[in-house]
Protein backbone atom coordinates (compact mmCIF):
# COMPACT_ATOMS: atom_id res chain seq x y z
CA UNK A 1 0.00 0.00 0.00
CA UNK A 2 1.33 3.42 -0.98
CA UNK A 3 1.83 5.98 1.75
CA UNK A 4 -0.05 9.26 1.34
CA UNK A 5 2.29 12.07 0.30
CA UNK A 6 2.84 15.06 2.57
CA UNK A 7 0.10 17.69 2.33
CA UNK A 8 2.53 20.31 1.00
CA UNK A 9 4.83 19.99 -1.99
CA UNK A 10 7.61 22.48 -2.63
CA UNK A 11 8.57 22.03 -6.28
CA UNK A 12 11.71 23.80 -7.44
CA UNK A 13 13.17 23.81 -10.91
CA UNK A 14 16.10 25.25 -12.83
CA UNK A 15 19.43 24.42 -14.40
CA UNK A 16 22.39 24.41 -11.99
CA UNK A 17 24.77 24.92 -14.95
CA UNK A 18 23.25 28.26 -15.96
CA UNK A 19 24.21 30.80 -13.30
CA UNK A 20 21.21 32.20 -11.45
CA UNK A 21 18.92 29.59 -13.00
CA UNK A 22 20.29 27.41 -10.20
CA UNK A 23 18.22 29.33 -7.62
CA UNK A 24 15.42 26.75 -7.56
CA UNK A 25 17.67 23.70 -7.11
CA UNK A 26 19.79 25.56 -4.54
CA UNK A 27 16.69 26.39 -2.50
CA UNK A 28 15.74 22.70 -2.75
CA UNK A 29 19.15 21.75 -1.29
CA UNK A 30 18.76 24.20 1.60
CA UNK A 31 15.28 22.90 2.37
CA UNK A 32 16.61 19.32 2.34
CA UNK A 33 19.08 20.33 5.05
CA UNK A 34 16.29 21.86 7.13
CA UNK A 35 14.18 18.74 6.64
CA UNK A 36 17.08 16.51 7.73
CA UNK A 37 17.29 18.62 10.90
CA UNK A 38 13.65 17.80 11.70
CA UNK A 39 12.14 21.00 10.37
CA UNK A 40 9.50 21.26 7.63
CA UNK A 41 7.13 18.52 8.83
CA UNK A 42 4.37 17.73 6.36
CA UNK A 43 6.40 19.00 3.40
CA UNK A 44 7.72 16.99 0.45
CA UNK A 45 10.46 18.43 -1.76
CA UNK A 46 10.88 17.86 -5.48
CA UNK A 47 13.25 19.40 -8.01
CA UNK A 48 13.78 19.09 -11.76
CA UNK A 49 15.29 20.99 -14.69
CA UNK A 50 11.90 22.12 -15.99
CA UNK A 51 8.19 21.53 -15.51
CA UNK A 52 6.76 18.74 -17.61
CA UNK A 53 3.30 17.33 -18.18
CA UNK A 54 4.05 14.35 -15.92
CA UNK A 55 4.49 16.67 -12.95
CA UNK A 56 0.72 17.06 -12.78
CA UNK A 57 0.71 13.61 -11.15
CA UNK A 58 2.97 14.87 -8.34
CA UNK A 59 0.10 17.10 -7.20
CA UNK A 60 -2.15 14.17 -6.31
CA UNK A 61 -3.33 14.10 -2.69
CA UNK A 62 -1.73 17.47 -1.93
CA UNK A 63 -3.38 20.32 -0.09
CA UNK A 64 -0.90 22.86 -1.38
CA UNK A 65 1.99 23.21 -3.80
CA UNK A 66 4.59 25.96 -3.87
CA UNK A 67 6.42 26.27 -7.19
CA UNK A 68 9.87 27.92 -7.00
CA UNK A 69 11.94 29.25 -9.89
CA UNK A 70 14.41 31.99 -10.81
CA UNK A 71 13.00 35.03 -12.60
CA UNK A 72 14.21 38.23 -14.23
CA UNK A 73 10.76 39.80 -14.11
CA UNK A 74 10.18 40.19 -10.37
CA UNK A 75 11.56 42.89 -8.08
CA UNK A 76 14.43 41.87 -5.81
CA UNK A 77 14.67 39.80 -3.73
CA UNK A 78 11.64 37.68 -4.75
CA UNK A 79 7.95 37.67 -5.59
CA UNK A 80 5.30 35.43 -4.07
CA UNK A 81 1.65 34.96 -4.92
CA UNK A 82 -1.19 32.56 -5.69
CA UNK A 83 -1.45 30.64 -8.95
CA UNK A 84 -4.47 29.58 -10.96
CA UNK A 85 -4.82 26.78 -13.49
CA UNK A 86 -4.50 28.20 -16.98
CA UNK A 87 -4.50 26.69 -20.41
CA UNK A 88 -1.17 27.11 -22.14
CA UNK A 89 -1.78 26.64 -25.84
CA UNK A 90 1.93 26.98 -26.57
CA UNK A 91 3.21 24.23 -24.31
CA UNK A 92 4.47 20.89 -25.49
CA UNK A 93 5.39 18.11 -23.11
CA UNK A 94 8.37 20.21 -21.94
CA UNK A 95 8.87 23.68 -20.48
CA UNK A 96 5.39 24.14 -19.09
CA UNK A 97 4.27 26.97 -16.83
CA UNK A 98 3.04 26.17 -13.30
CA UNK A 99 -0.46 27.26 -14.35
CA UNK A 100 -0.38 24.77 -17.22
CA UNK A 101 0.65 21.97 -14.83
CA UNK A 102 -2.33 22.88 -12.64
CA UNK A 103 -4.58 22.83 -15.70
CA UNK A 104 -3.36 19.36 -16.73
CA UNK A 105 -4.00 18.16 -13.18
CA UNK A 106 -7.60 19.42 -13.38
CA UNK A 107 -8.21 17.66 -16.68
CA UNK A 108 -6.62 14.38 -15.61
CA UNK A 109 -8.14 14.27 -12.12
CA UNK A 110 -11.47 15.87 -13.07
CA UNK A 111 -11.31 18.18 -10.06
CA UNK A 112 -9.70 21.47 -9.06
CA UNK A 113 -5.97 21.41 -8.33
CA UNK A 114 -4.58 21.99 -4.85
CA UNK A 115 -3.97 25.53 -3.68
CA UNK A 116 -0.85 26.73 -5.47
CA UNK A 117 1.67 29.53 -5.11
CA UNK A 118 4.68 30.76 -7.06
CA UNK A 119 7.87 31.92 -5.37
CA UNK A 120 9.97 33.69 -8.03
CA UNK A 121 13.51 34.50 -6.91
CA UNK A 122 15.16 37.41 -8.73
CA UNK A 123 18.12 36.36 -10.86
CA UNK A 124 20.41 38.28 -13.18
CA UNK A 125 22.96 36.07 -14.96
CA UNK A 126 21.80 32.92 -16.76
CA UNK A 127 24.72 32.08 -19.06
CA UNK A 128 25.97 28.53 -19.43
CA UNK A 129 28.78 27.80 -17.00
CA UNK A 130 28.32 30.95 -14.94
CA UNK A 131 28.34 30.76 -11.14
CA UNK A 132 25.50 32.07 -9.02
CA UNK A 133 25.74 35.87 -8.86
CA UNK A 134 26.36 37.55 -5.50
CA UNK A 135 23.05 39.43 -5.73
CA UNK A 136 21.12 36.23 -6.46
CA UNK A 137 22.79 34.52 -3.48
CA UNK A 138 21.39 37.22 -1.22
CA UNK A 139 17.95 36.80 -2.79
CA UNK A 140 18.19 33.05 -2.20
CA UNK A 141 18.91 33.69 1.48
CA UNK A 142 15.86 35.96 1.78
CA UNK A 143 13.59 33.55 -0.13
CA UNK A 144 14.63 30.61 2.04
CA UNK A 145 13.89 32.49 5.27
CA UNK A 146 10.55 33.68 3.86
CA UNK A 147 9.45 30.26 2.64
CA UNK A 148 10.31 28.45 5.85
CA UNK A 149 8.41 31.08 7.87
CA UNK A 150 5.45 31.02 5.46
CA UNK A 151 5.22 27.24 5.68
CA UNK A 152 5.31 27.37 9.48
CA UNK A 153 2.64 30.08 9.64
CA UNK A 154 0.41 28.25 7.16
CA UNK A 155 -0.29 25.69 9.87
CA UNK A 156 1.06 22.57 8.19
CA UNK A 157 0.64 19.72 8.29
CA UNK A 158 -3.06 20.04 7.68
CA UNK A 159 -3.03 23.82 7.25
CA UNK A 160 -5.16 25.84 4.92
CA UNK A 161 -2.30 27.06 2.70
CA UNK A 162 -3.42 30.67 2.78
CA UNK A 163 -1.19 33.71 2.30
CA UNK A 164 -2.37 35.85 5.13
Amino acid sequence: MTERPAPVLVFTWGNPSRGDDALGPLLHDRLLEKQAAGRLPGVDLLTDFQLQIEHALDLRQRDCVVFVDASVSVPAPFGFGPLQAEEDVAYTTHAMSPGAVLSVFSRVEQRPPPAAFLLSIRGYEFGLGLPLSAAARGHLDAACVFLEQWLAESGYPGGSCVTG
